[in-house]
């Protein structure tokens, strides 16, 4: 296992990058917004908040750049928190997935943009980040920083990101600082914030307030291993079938194997036999959702493996393909294409470490808990991909380690005059939560439920008991 003195060295290491920073000179704050400033999107409508978007170079000397999508709150930001919000993948985009398929303020439809009543900045400032570089508009001039690029890396990169987009946008540094994102964001979140505290240690640098993961893979072996319970429950696998993936061979064994290029021939066997019940006309990510709108938004580089062959036509997602893969929203956005000929929602190009995959990061997410940083761990209830009990387990057994006492005994919340899901928290720090009806990618599949989870999350405010 990986033990706490690994990560301790690791922040160590991102300390000395960044005062090594901070000797050096950086942009002066007066240059911070005219560059950035989106004037309008092509088919926008009229909308009375300012956006920006740009780059931040992250590494000088390789010149890594790192493409941010920034949206002011709705009503008075200058009152409202700063909320960073990163996608999975590894290797799919915040830009494509988060701002503009899920919790942000506006959908592709055709040849327009249309506003999304349920966005994420009524309640905050949202800044979107492609991370890391070689994902959607982020590049390097050196093709080497695509190769064997790992979570390490990639948290050093986003802190560094940060600090930079700090000195472009000041008013936003003593800022009420959260950190949120979904899927392999249960990796990039806790690492980032881990590295923030260490930082503050020394010198009082964010104003982090808590972190909140959707569907995050936080320890391999139990997330993967509960899709064959989640699979059984909803009747996509027979009894037999169920008994073979849970006993011949198990999900996280499958895919260690697979991105070890063994996989033996009764994981071929027990894989194909799931496979072929699931069948490819579900999509993994929502089981109850008609398969239009599916592999969109599915970051499924690294956690489904074997969905990569499944090629559905899916709508969602070529509207947000052609919307930023057109020349004028290109412009509109300060964006250019590097290395690569078009964008996508997951890079074709970026080289992840993927066996970072097998790395817990629950451990980090308790040591922010024992730092005071709230936590909340929520989960769209059909999704099969990264379900609601292993997520479930895991906050439950953190919670019996840290010695936290159930503080709201597991109960319903509601928004509007229907069952939101369900939610426990412990010691007041540490939350769990289901969004009913809700997918992988929670705010796309659930935008009310999930807005309703978000505000409640920013408020520190247990989710509503009554309508």
């Amino acid at each position: 296992m990986y033990s706490s003195q690994r990560w301790k060295t690791m922040a160590m290491a991102a300390v000395v990058v960044l005062q090594l920073w901070f000797s050096m000179e950086v942009e002066s704050s007066s240059s911070h917004h005219p560059d950035h400033n989106i004037t309008r999107l092509p088919g926008q409508p009229h909308v009375d908040f300012q956006h920006f978007s740009g780059y931040i170079t992250v590494d000088d000397q390789k010149h890594k750049a790192l493409f941010y999508y920034f949206v002011e709150a709705e009503i008075n930001p200058a009152s409202k928190p700063l909320v960073l919000w990163l996608n999975g993948g590894p290797g799919c985009s915040s830009l494509g997935v988060g701002a503009f398929s899920e919790n942000g303020p506006f959908r592709p439809d055709g040849e327009v943009l249309v506003r999304n009543e349920y966005s994420w900045n009524r309640e905050a400032n949202m800044l979107y980040l492609e991370t890391p570089v070689g994902v959607g508009f982020s590049y390097s001039k050196s093709s080497s920083s695509y190769v064997a690029v790992d979570d390490e890396a990639t948290a050093r990169d986003n802190l560094v990101f940060l600090q930079r987009w700090f000195n472009k946008f000041p008013q936003y540094k003593h800022r009420d600082l959260f950190l949120t994102g979904e899927s392999y964001a249960g990796h990039y979140i806790p690492q980032l914030a881990n590295l923030m505290v260490e930082i503050n240690r020394k010198e009082k640098l964010f104003s982090l307030k808590g972190i909140a993961l959707g569907n995050p893979v936080l320890e391999f072996s139990t997330d993967f291993n509960s899709r064959a319970e989640f699979f059984w429950s909803h009747g996509l696998i027979s009894d037999s079938t169920y008994n073979m993936f849970t006993s011949v061979c198990n999900y996280s064994r499958y895919v260690s194997e697979y991105y070890r290029d063994s996989v033996s021939p009764s994981c071929s066997k027990v894989m194909s036999q799931v496979s072929r019940e699931t069948s490819k006309f579900v999509d993994k990510y929502d089981v109850t959702l008609d398969v239009c709108i599916s592999s969109v938004l599915s970051q499924s580089k690294v956690i489904s493996p074997n969905q990569m062959t499944e090629r559905i036509d899916v709508c969602v997602e070529d509207k947000i393909v052609n919307y930023l893969n057109r020349k004028d929203v290109q412009k509109a956005l300060h964006a250019r294409l590097v290395g690569v000929r078009r964008w996508d929602v997951c890079s074709n190009i970026l080289d992840y470490q993927v066996l970072n995959l097998e790395i817990p990061t629950i451990s980090l997410v308790g040591s922010l808990v024992k730092a005071g940083i709230p936590v909340l761990v929520y989960s769209g209830d059909q999704d099969s991909v990264i379900p609601l009990t292993g997520s479930r387990t895991l906050v439950y057994r953190l919670a019996r380690e840290l010695g936290l006492n159930t503080t709201v005994p597991y109960r319903v919340w509601f928004e509007g005059k229907q069952v939101g899901g369900w939610t426990q928290v412990y010691g007041n720090i540490l939350s769990f939560a289901t969004i009913r009806g809700a997918s992988h990618e929670a705010p796309f599949s659930q935008p009310e439920r999930s807005l309703r989870l978000f505000k409640s999350f920013l408020e520190g405010r247990p989710l509503p008991e009554v309508f």
